[in-house]
């Protein structure tokens, strides 16, 4: 293994090198050993710029969230534009990205990794997971108010299903839906909120 190697971005080296792991071989697969073999560089590497290695995993689980920030403004941004169901779609989509994916399994198979997480100030629930439906329910409460879907819809509520429904069509990573079968579910899920709009 190589030491003393200058990194432009050994986090980001690292991190890349974990999504792949994860990726290949799932949560089991993800070790500190694995993760600096598969970066080409020392496990000292690692142990410099992380306290451990569920330091390391939890640092990951956090870059990854602040990638919804992005995702938040775009969805937002689209309200009033195009059609709920291809928004919904399209966010669906970037949310359950096969790492996303990984990533909520690597949550649930530690628990070291959940307690870091838990004690770490961020909302209860699965992390991805609960802010994924932060964010689809701030986008549906912005459609209410522009008056796309019914005025009394439950924006917590129908973002939870859509969550639901999009962790479940994506967890199978070796199959994933077409954007066609999504939009189809998303449509069948936004229904009712969208039918009562127009009564």
């Amino acid at each position: 293994m190589p030491t003393g190697v200058h990194l432009h971005d050994a986090r980001q080296q690292l991190f890349d090198a974990a999504e792949r792991v994860l990726l290949r071989g799932g949560p089991s697969a993800l070790t500190s050993r694995a993760v600096t073999a598969e970066a080409e560089v020392s496990k000292g590497v690692l142990h410099r710029h992380f306290a451990d290695f569920d330091d390391f995993l939890a640092e990951l689980v956090r870059e990854r969230l602040g990638r919804l920030e992005d995702q938040r403004t775009t969805l937002r941004g689209s309200a009033g534009t195009g059609t709920l169901a291809s928004n919904l779609t399209s966010a669906l989509i970037e949310i359950f990205d096969p790492v996303a994916v990984a990533i909520v399994s690597l949550i649930l198979f530690r628990d070291e990794l959940r307690a870091r997480l838990r004690h770490s100030g961020r909302p209860h629930g699965i992390p991805l997971l609960t802010e994924a439906t932060a964010m689809i329910a701030a986008y549906l409460t912005d459609e209410c108010e522009l008056g796309r879907v019914a005025a009394d819809t439950d924006a917590g509520t129908l973002a939870l299903s859509l969550v639901g429904t999009g962790h479940l069509l994506f967890a199978d990573q070796e199959h994933a839906p077409s954007a066609e079968f999504v939009e189809s579910a998303v449509r069948t899920v936004i229904a009712d909120v969208v039918q009562r709009r127009l009564l």
